[in-house]
């Protein structure tokens, strides 16, 4: 087994069973250091016993190196893939074709957007929507427009050599407190894939947050409502959803054909249960999204999928059942 491939899996791996970030860190970067290697040096350092004295590689990273050069399956990969055990398949979840949030290294993501399009790829997507953090969210390094038209510059050039697999150009931008987008206008036209969300004044009240959120639904560009009452039930940054007129937003939604993400990220399962229900009974169209930082995140559909089906919600309200080009068309 290549013994870059064998990080990677195994850095995949953690990140879909919500592993610390420290953990999968290091998998990571020992495959970016043998990435850089020169032809040869890796057999010569471990013919010499001397991997360890490369900055980034330590005793189990070396260990699964050592073992995937002579040809073995390491046995941490092994570990963690008998530990995995994979979710029931739904219906639903066999219908997804693409996820429409996702981030890279270009904003607060861990990777970069060619090794989440790989690991999207090998989950069976046909696309993936690269949504990047917008430039007024600073502490998650988001993009200026000019970093924006490099990225979308780069996609393009990926693309080519993904074929048929596609990513398509997005953001996931602010909504600020006025309801406007944190983009250039221009910008946003050139998208595939514009999901808004609140970030900042989540605790404002309920009325002023109904008005700016009905502001950014009728925008012309606003694809998703991004985890639209910004909660957060586990983890560090634990906080109650927004106030906001619900039956209002989800009304909005329909009217403008934007659709209301259920989140799937562990720690938001946003919208919770009964707005999921309410906004089902609204007539709302979906995006099941994975809100993916990493690529063993993109794995994380499975529990949007299990309560859109609670909730009533049949594979042809999901945006992301659709094509690429029936998505951009429609």
């Amino acid at each position: 087994m290549d013994p870059a491939r064998a990080l990677r899996q195994i850095a995949f791996e953690l990140e879909r069973s919500g592993a610390p970030t420290y953990r999968v860190q290091a998998f990571r970067r020992a495959a970016a250091v043998l990435a850089a290697m020169p032809a040869g040096e890796l057999a010569r350092r471990i013919a010499d016993g001397t991997l360890q004295d490369l900055r980034g590689i330590g005793p189990a990273t070396a260990t699964v190196i050592v073992q995937a050069a002579a040809g073995e399956r390491p046995e941490y990969l092994v570990r963690l893939e008998a530990a995995y055990q994979p979710p029931p398949r739904t219906a639903m979840r066999a219908a997804l074709r693409g996820d429409c949030h996702s981030h890279s290294d270009w904003s607060d993501g861990g990777s970069s957007p060619l090794e989440m399009a790989e690991a999207a790829q090998a989950l069976g997507h046909e696309w993936i929507a690269l949504t990047d953090h917008s430039p007024r969210l600073t502490v998650a390094n988001g993009l200026s427009a000019e970093r924006l038209e490099a990225q979308l510059a780069l996609v393009e050039k990926l693309n080519a050599g993904l074929a048929p697999f596609r990513i398509l150009t997005g953001i996931e931008v602010d909504i600020l407190e006025d309801g406007s987008l944190d983009q250039r206008e221009d910008l946003l036209t050139r998208l595939d894939v514009v999901v808004g969300s609140v970030h900042s004044q989540l605790r404002m009240p309920g009325g002023p947050m109904t008005e700016r959120m009905l502001a950014a639904i009728a925008n012309p560009h606003l694809d998703v409502l991004g985890h639209c009452t910004g909660q957060m039930i586990a983890g560090n940054r634990k906080r109650p959803p927004s106030r906001f007129d619900a039956a209002a937003v989800f009304a909005a939604c329909t009217a403008h054909g934007v659709a209301v993400e259920i989140n799937c990220r562990p720690e938001r399962q946003d919208p919770p249960d009964d707005l999921l229900r309410q906004a089902a009974g609204a007539g709302c169209l979906f995006a099941i999204d994975t809100d993916a930082h990493a690529p063993g995140q993109l794995d994380w559909l499975d529990n949007g999928c299990e309560r859109a089906e609670r909730a009533g919600i049949t594979p042809g309200r999901v945006v992301n059942t659709r094509t690429a080009a029936e998505l951009i068309g429609g």
